[in-house]
C-alpha cells in the first residue's frame, strides 16, 4: 500500500527495520535537545505529515527499549493518527522515571503501526444476548 507523505524533518522516512517488523521507527525533529523532568509530559515534533486512506490508521506506540531502560512511554498509547488528519505528527511522551530524560534530535522516540479500522453502526436494544462470561468483569477468571 502506498501513502503519501510530507518529511519536513531532516532524517529518513520512517522504515521498517526488519521484513516482519509491524511498526516504523518515528524520530524527533528538534531544533535543540529536550529534557523531560520525572512524572512530565511533553509534545516532541516530528515533522511527518501523512495522508492516509479511509479505513486505515496510525497508531503510534512506546519503544519498549525506552521504556524499559528508561521510564519513557507515549502517555495515550496507542495515539491514533485518523486518515482525515493532516497536521504535522505530534508525540506525547512522558517520563515515568525518578531520573530526567534527555530526548536528542533524530532519536527515535516511538513506533508507527499502520492498521485498518471499522466503524459500527449502533443498534440500540434492550437485552443482549447471554454468553459464558456474562458480566463477568475485572479478575473474574481468578486463579
Amino acid at each position: 500500500m502506498k501513502v503519501q507523505i510530507i518529511n519536513k524533518s531532516h532524517h529518513p522516512l520512517p522504515s521498517y527495520a526488519t521484513a516482519l517488523s509491524a511498526g516504523m521507527d518515528i524520530r524527533a525533529n528538534l531544533q535543540e535537545p529536550v529534557v523531560i523532568r520525572p512524572m512530565e509530559r511533553i509534545l516532541i515534533p516530528t515533522g511527518l505529515y501523512i495522508a492516509l486512506p479511509e479505513g486505515y490508521e496510525a497508531q503510534m506506540r512506546p519503544r519498549s527499549g525506552l521504556a524499559l531502560k528508561h521510564g519513557i512511554t507515549l502517555l495515550n498509547t496507542p495515539g491514533t493518527i485518523d486518515a482525515d488528519y493532516r497536521g504535522e505528527i505530534g508525540i506525547i511522551l512522558i517520563n515515568l522515571s525518578s531520573e530526567p530524560f534527555t530526548v536528542n534530535d533524530g532519536e527515535r522516540i516511538c513506533q508507527m503501526v499502520i492498521t485498518t479500522h471499522s466503524q459500527v453502526v449502533w443498534e440500540p436494544v434492550e437485552t443482549l444476548d447471554d454468553t459464558e462470561r456474562g458480566a463477568g468483569g475485572f479478575g473474574h477468571t481468578g486463579r
